[in-house]
């Protein structure tokens, strides 16, 4: 039984200090992917500091999920709107991601210099075969709990022949799955639900809920939890009630966060620089990053190596190696994307290889990524306060969940191409097939996690160096 008002209450509340601490902290160590951030949050706010109840918990989670752009992201932001108002939101949103920002630019800046000299090209050469297996086992993971039907099999295969054959755009994928979902869940039902079971249920059908479901630790059943600050009966904070004029600010207030920068871009470096087409690019990214960042790196590869030339496909992979060993939300591999894109291009008047210019397009794509989903949070937020319900997107979100199936198999057949054959005409790299294999074998039949795996490939590949150095002093 939940706590009475009186009871939360009681519960000591939180300063603004004190959460901003806990936010900058979780932004330095939330490794492990949106399921690994999701479950941290859920054990630190939820069990030990009882910031708020499993119950609302859940609630502000199902909303997340339900939006595009990085869950986990989005949850921070919202519990800290909930505690803090407005600027609770944005303060645990940016913590949340600018030390992986920093670090990854960092990160990229030793890169460009030193990315080519033996011992990190030999570390890369290992690290790419296992980013592929680290795709594989993301599609198998949401495959498996998705893939129920044969109808939900043939939409996953639509979409990765769509994608890798058709060379369909992202946002027809996703909107074609999502008009067969409404149609099949209204027609036909059964053909799109799980045998046994409600399908698409209340944690977005196999995502990053369920598996942060499986890794939060469970509570004890033999005692019942301290009330929380934000308790099942607790009433919403006077911030949190909805108000037409406090949306209409919200609105205008992202409006403009979104316009003025992009016009003073434009203006900076013309409407066809490299700044304002990231500008326009990644905003268009951010509203359909639906499915985690798997889903959506098929449409950032397609415009960013193939329709812009700001990076090739192989760095594309070193860019997600990369992204797989910094903190913050996977997405954050946009922020490479555009350091490459202004490293390699002409930005605001610089010569290739300047370091500002470079930074300059990353925190630019930085930006235009993450303002979406800050804009959504701050103005959904009440509405789904006022609501307290378990929002649901049914049908919809089953079919382009199933969609996600094939676009992520689609980017491990786009990375597999540079990986194992990394030379035109050369043979088949079959130590990298090796590592691949390997790879994909402790992951889904060993149950490595991310890190450890990333860690033992950057050892393989950093002894194939020394050995190579080896057999050259001794010849």
């Amino acid at each position: 039984m939940g706590a009475t008002p009186l009871e939360s209450s009681m519960t000591a509340p939180v300063s603004f200090r004190a959460a901003a601490r806990y936010w900058l902290q979780l932004g330095f160590t939330s490794f492990g992917g949106p399921a690994g951030q999701v479950a941290t949050i859920y054990s630190e706010l939820v069990e030990r500091r009882r910031w708020l109840s499993e119950r609302r918990y859940l609630h502000a989670l199902n909303y997340c999920m339900l939006l595009p752009g990085p869950e986990a992201t989005q949850l921070a932001a919202y519990i800290g709107w909930l505690m803090h108002g407005t600027w609770g939101g944005l303060v645990a949103g940016a913590l949340f991601v600018l030390p992986g920002v920093a670090v990854l630019i960092g990160l990229s800046t030793i890169y460009v210099l030193w990315g080519q000299l033996p011992l990190l090209a030999a570390v890369f050469w290992a690290l790419k075969p296992a980013v592929v297996a680290i795709v594989l086992q993301a599609a198998w993971r949401v495959g498996s709990r998705t893939l129920h039907t044969p109808a939900l099999r043939l939409i996953a295969l639509a979409a990765f022949l769509g994608l890798s054959l058709l060379k369909l755009p992202y946002p027809l994928i996703v909107a074609t799955a999502a008009l067969s979902g409404a149609l099949l869940g209204h027609w036909r039902p059964a053909l799109i639900t799980k045998p046994g079971g409600s399908g698409h249920g209340g944690h977005g059908g196999g995502g990053a809920a369920v598996q942060a479901a499986e890794a939060a630790p469970a509570a004890a059943p033999s005692s019942a939890p301290a009330p929380a600050l934000h308790d099942d009966h607790t009433p919403t904070p006077a911030h949190g009630r909805f108000s037409r004029r406090s949306l209409a600010v919200t609105l205008l207030v992202s409006g403009l966060a979104l316009g003025l920068p992009l016009a003073l871009l434009s203006w900076a470096d013309g409407w066809d620089g490299v700044l304002a087409t990231m500008a326009r690019f990644f905003t268009k990214v951010a509203l359909l990053s639906f499915g985690g960042a798997y889903a959506v790196l098929p449409y950032v590869a397609q415009g960013a190596v193939e329709n812009y030339g700001w990076l090739s496909a192989a760095q594309m992979v070193d860019g997600l190696a990369l992204g797989e060993t910094t903190p913050g939300p996977l997405i954050l591999v946009v922020a490479f994307v555009g350091f490459l894109g202004g490293w390699q291009g002409s930005v605001l008047g610089l010569e290739p290889g300047s370091w500002w210019a470079a930074a300059a397009a990353a925190l630019t794509v930085v930006w235009f990524t993450f303002l979406p989903s800050f804009s959504f949070i701050l103005a959904g937020a009440p509405l789904v306060e006022a609501s307290r319900n378990d929002l649901r997107l049914g049908a919809p979100l089953t079919a382009i969940t199933a969609a996600v199936v094939g676009v992520i198999a689609t980017l491990a057949l786009l990375f597999t191409g540079p990986v194992l054959w990394p030379q035109a005409g050369a043979g088949l790299d079959w130590g990298a097939l090796a590592i691949l294999v390997l790879s994909a074998l402790a992951l889904l039949r060993w149950r490595w996690r991310v890190m450890p795996l990333i860690g033992a490939a950057a050892a393989v590949g950093a002894a194939r160096w020394l050995l190579g150095l080896g057999l050259a002093l001794l010849g």
